[in-house]
């Protein structure tokens, strides 16, 4: 029964994780069109979301290569 217990709240853990993390990313892939800040809750929402999924954890780690290439300059080069 305690393996069973045990089981069972480490499935819910991971269906709360899973809710609020597609949440927090649905608002922040709404705030693309709506007012706010997009450019912060959606790797929000990508952090929630790779405590769990390797793959929310490889788009994260892409999104902050792709951020400091941006910040660093490389980014936004104009080829004109």
């Amino acid at each position: 029964m305690r393996h069973f217990v045990f089981r069972t709240l480490g499935q819910v853990k991971r269906l709360v994780i899973t809710v609020i993390g597609f949440t927090i990313l649905a608002a922040g892939v709404a705030m693309v069109v709506l007012p706010g800040p997009a450019i912060v809750v959606i790797p929000v929402g990508l952090a929630v979301l790779a405590t769990e999924f390797i793959w929310a954890r490889k788009l994260l780690v892409t999104a902050k290569e792709r951020i400091e290439r941006f910040r660093k300059g490389n980014g936004c080069q104009n080829n004109s």
